[in-house]
């Protein structure tokens, strides 16, 4: 049985010994000579770019598995079944390579259809990529085939006389010309190096520097910032190893030092573990996942070498694992409410197979990326990481990573790697929270559960849509609460939900039923709402979180806040008020039931009716459940509308280039009505996921346990006692129990069992240049305090007064205290 060998750190003196050794175990003969090499270059370089080439084959192919044993073989099976596919479909002919890839625009320019040609061109890389793979790869029943390998020559030669080369003027879209083709055809000269004779590399290398000139990462701006120059860095530093350049690689390796700083301001990772694309998306689990595997791969690729990447602002990415990636990662999957317009990307239809995405497959490669920055980090940074990924791994039930059918054999390498790694002990889930106000949002975590909240402002958009991707978006930024279990409801969003979902009723969000277009507000995540108050505070523990929602396109206006607590989330809205001439809802829960949609559904302990479709209005309800889910209580009592539907769609609905093959999936929807054009409408729930239908009656029963202290425009508050709890978001300046505060401003109190509290202050608007607040409980002495704070009265009442506020960009103040 043959297995891949495993890459270790690379040492600076291992790395110049080790480029034969690799590559003959890979299976491609690694030679000295570097094609095209400068006058300059010399015998060291060569060996040197020869070590880079074997090094990046191992880590685009995989290593340390056995392509006999599962699920390699399987994998490899059906890569060679592929290639044999597009092998047989393959036909150059004037304007395409493959008869369904026509790239010849007649009209080019950047228009849509113009993006479809030169989408096309870069799908024409691609699948001689994967004609590649099955090449050099064991298993795939065409390794080493000389007419395979003939075919990738002819097509690599096609494209290049055709489309590809130093005198075309780009068309469509700038990243097939800038990113995707030139990955996959430098991809392709690393693993054909042996079969490229000087005169076709320097053909290519010319086509790639004049569609990626060293100019491309000259500013960083535009479409040269974050994941973006990451894949513009990597293009540069294979061109630089292909070519035994030592100034491209050199440059690749610079142009990656502006991604590493934290920003204040547009894209990139910001110190609360925000991260940005394009200007106002929050994206750590699309872009961000481009980034992270990136940085890993050219981490990896150049440690060692003479172009090390030894910027000491790269120990930013690697707290930023657990800092910025690590909160919205579940049980294998990452929350959608980072993953920006690639939610829409459910399932297409590409070379004669469909390929499925959803949450736990866009998580997968984010783990395997995990793994290989590992090995550039401390000893005690990867031990922990890869503790973290095993316990990902282990807890995927719902979409195990090693059955993950669009990973890669070297992502899935990687996750092997791990999950036999005797040594490694599975970390569990953690509980907490975690408030990034740098992208409006939030992730909290109970026991046995977690959930996340997506809220927009004028610096972070509703939401995103373009190349015709998410083009029903429009409230997934309106308070959008999402949640899943520890054993269960992890496929919510992953199961066709995107494409049947009522877009106008998204869990936890205020809406208008104001008909919208596909794609309204613009692309590129443009449209902004005019608003300030977005945030809240937390202690890591629990959280105080509001959003002043303005709708898209939409008189709407509302104020919504979320109190996270230990075992529930309360939920409170007020002010709701529209001119829309439509009604408007806040939706308490839109539950994907599945295919099936059985589950019991229970109101103040009568189970209801299991048919589909039904509904039924209830008033003045205490509480409900969904079997095998959660439980809601209402404070007070409420009125609102629970419907069973089965609704229908295609991933096509919400994705120009998806599935048009209908889906079907039931829901149970819980909403309230606020009717049309409401003024002053509001909401109170809680939701505890996980919860028995016993342990939320018990909760509704126990009337103490919670007080809405408030819930109007001007303030919304509550108080836990048995928790010492007590958080208000004050929209305006105002009195709300035991809290005075002289203006807008989020406040969560916490008194603790050892005579201490602990008060956490923040300005969400980042406006506030001062801010009086008074707690009405006796305080002997102030523990600890920010700098912010100017002073501190203690006595019968706790006074504290702020400095300037708009520097802290709405973060949590916390200020500890002795009780009296």
């Amino acid at each position: 049985m043959t297995t891949m060998p495993r890459l270790s750190r690379w040492s600076r003196r291992g790395f110049l010994s080790a480029s034969t050794g690799t590559a003959l175990a890979l299976g491609l003969a690694a030679r000295a000579s570097a094609a095209v090499p400068s006058a300059a270059a010399t015998a060291a370089e060569a060996d040197e770019f020869a070590t880079l080439r074997a090094k990046w084959s191992t880590l685009v192919l995989g290593e340390g598995f056995s392509p006999t044993a599962e699920p390699f073989r399987t994998r490899l099976t059906e890569l060679g079944t592929t290639a044999a596919q597009l092998l047989s479909t393959m036909a150059p002919a004037t304007g395409s390579l493959w008869p369904d890839l026509v790239y010849a625009d007649p009209e080019p320019d950047t228009d849509q259809e113009s993006y479809g040609y030169s989408a096309n061109m870069n799908a024409s890389y691609t699948r001689l990529h994967t004609l590649t793979q099955a090449c050099v790869r064991p298993g795939t029943g065409l390794t080493g085939d000389a007419d395979l390998k003939a075919a990738i020559l002819t097509g690599l030669d096609h494209l290049q006389a055709e489309v590809y080369n130093a005198g075309q003027t780009r068309y469509g879209n700038w990243y097939n010309w800038q990113i995707g083709a030139p990955q996959a055809l430098l991809d392709i000269c690393v693993l054909l190096y042996d079969d490229l004779s000087a005169a076709r590399l320097a053909g290519f290398l010319a086509a790639v520097d004049h569609f990626v000139p060293d100019s491309a990462v000259a500013s960083y701006s535009g479409t040269s910032t974050g994941a973006n120059r990451v894949d513009l860095c990597r293009v540069l530093a294979l061109r630089g190893i292909v070519g035994a350049s030592a100034a491209k690689t050199a440059l690749a390796r610079d142009a990656l030092s502006p991604v590493f700083p934290y920003v204040t301001s547009g894209d990139g990772l910001y110190t609360d573990g925000s991260f940005i694309q394009h200007t106002t998306v929050p994206y750590t689990g699309s872009y961000g996942s481009v980034m992270l595997g990136g940085l890993g791969m050219l981490f990896a690729l150049l440690a060692g070498s003479t172009w090390e990447v030894t910027d000491a602002n790269r120990q930013i990415v690697f707290d930023a694992v657990e800092n910025a990636w690590a909160p919205f990662l579940h049980n294998g999957l990452v929350m959608d409410g980072v993953a920006g317009r690639a939610i829409s990307r459910g399932l297409t239809a590409t070379d004669a197979k469909q390929i499925q995405q959803d949450d736990h497959l866009r998580g997968h490669p984010i783990l395997a990326a995990i793994v290989l920055l590992g090995l550039g980090a401390s000893g005690t940074e990867n031990a922990r990481w890869r503790a973290l990924v095993k316990g990902w791994m282990q807890r995927d039930y719902y979409s195990p990573p090693m059955s993950d059918p669009s990973l890669s054999l070297a992502g899935l390498a990687r996750l092997q790697g791990v999950q036999d790694d005797t040594t490694v002990t599975a970390l569990a889930e953690p509980t907490g929270h975690r408030l990034f106000t740098g992208m409006a949002r939030a992730t909290h975590r109970g026991p046995g559960w977690a959930a996340s909240i997506s809220m927009a402002d004028r610096r972070i958009t509703y939401y995103e849509t373009g190349n015709g991707e998410n083009l029903r978006g429009w409230h997934t930024g309106s308070g959008m609460l999402y949640w899943w279990g520890d054993t269960y409801a992890n496929g919510q969003y992953s199961d066709a939900f995107w494409p049947t979902v009522d877009p106008y009723r998204l869990p936890g969000t205020t809406a208008s039923r104001k008909v919208l277009a596909d794609a309204a507000g613009g692309d590129w995540g443009a449209s902004l709402p005019d608003v300030n108050w977005v945030g809240g505070v937390t202690d890591g523990r629990r959280a105080s979180i509001g959003q002043y929602l303005k709708g898209l396109q939409s008189t709407l206006l509302a104020k919504k806040s979320w109190f996270c607590l230990d075992d529930a989330i309360v939920c409170l809205g007020a002010g709701i008020t529209s001119t829309d001439g439509t009604a408007v809802e806040s939706t308490i829960e839109n539950r994907n039931l599945g295919a099936t949609g059985g589950h019991t559904f229970t109101v103040d302990g009568t189970v209801r009716s299991a048919a589909s479709p039904w509904s039924q209005a209830f008033t003045g309800a205490s509480w409900a459940h969904i079997g095998g889910m959660g439980g809601y209580v209402f404070p007070g009592g409420a009125d609102f509308t629970a419907r069973r539907e089965a609704r229908t769609g295609a991933w096509s609905d919400i994705n120009k280039g998806g599935s048009t093959t209908a889906l079907t999936r039931t829901y149970l929807t819980l909403y309230v009505d606020h009717g049309t054009d409401p003024t002053g409408a509001g909401y109170a729930y809680l939701l505890m996921p996980g919860a028995t239908a016993a342990q939320t009656q018990a909760r509704a029963a126990a009337t103490g346990w919670l007080t809405v202290l408030a819930n109007t425009d001007g303030q919304q508050g509550v108080s836990v006692p048995s928790s010492g709890f007590t958080g208000v978001n004050f929209w305006f300046g105002g009195t709300v129990g035991p809290l005075v505060a002289s203006d807008p401003c989020s406040v969560m109190v916490t008194e603790k069992g050892d005579g201490t509290a602990v008060l956490c202050v923040s300005d969400p608007k980042r406006m506030l240049t001062g801010l009086t607040l008074t707690w009405d409980r006796a305080v002997s002495a102030v523990v600890s305090k920010p700098s912010t704070v100017t002073s501190a009265t203690t006595g019968s009442a706790l006074t504290l007064t702020f400095g300037d506020l708009t520097a802290t960009a709405g973060a949590t103040q916390k200020i500890t205290v002795s009780l009296a």
